[in-house]
């Protein structure tokens, strides 16, 4: 692989599989420091890596285009005046992407995953009081056509949020 290229991976948001084959170890570096920092400097970036600022603003850039990474601030909704947060658990009939791509369109959803186990899929919410959550219960998620139960987790502290996690 090129000192400056990610491989052929497919569309973004496709499950590559084994990481290998989408990064190389020039960005699998920077991915892990902007995890631990995602206001680096490129200045800072580079000179810690090896690379030139222009290589590694090069790099960020085909990483973010590609959806291999995104760069944002991570907040507790709780503390910003979003009063509920829930992860509801999602039974279906029929066609789980089609639901899962219905449910995420709903704005205030934030997370949903396809998964295997007591529930078909899990998504969590992010809203302003209790009768907003009723509202995206029943008005949205339970009127998706394929949709045949939901259970509600409410949060009520968010002990643990991290994307450090680093790369393989």
């Amino acid at each position: 692989m090129t000192t400056d290229s990610i491989a052929e991976a497919g569309a973004p948001g496709n499950n590559r599989g084994v990481t290998d084959q989408a990064l190389d170890s020039i960005n699998k570096q920077i991915i892990e420091h902007l995890q631990r920092d995602g206001r680096m400097s490129y200045a800072t970036l580079a000179k810690t890596i090896g690379l030139s600022e222009a290589a590694v603003r090069q790099r960020v850039q085909r990483l973010l285009d590609h959806g291999l990474m995104q760069i944002v601030a991570v907040t507790d909704p709780l503390t910003l005046g979003f009063a509920r947060q829930a992860m509801v658990g999602v039974k279906v009939l029929g066609d789980m992407r089609r639901i899962a791509d219905e449910i995420a369109a709903i704005p205030e959803v934030d997370y949903v995953v396809i998964c295997a186990g007591g529930y078909d899929m899990l998504v969590e919410l992010v809203c302003t009081d209790d009768e907003h959550l009723l509202e995206l219960l029943n008005d949205k998620i339970r009127a998706i056509d394929g949709v045949s139960a939901t259970e509600t987790f409410m949060y009520l502290k968010l002990a643990k949020q991290t994307y450090a996690w680093g790369t393989r």
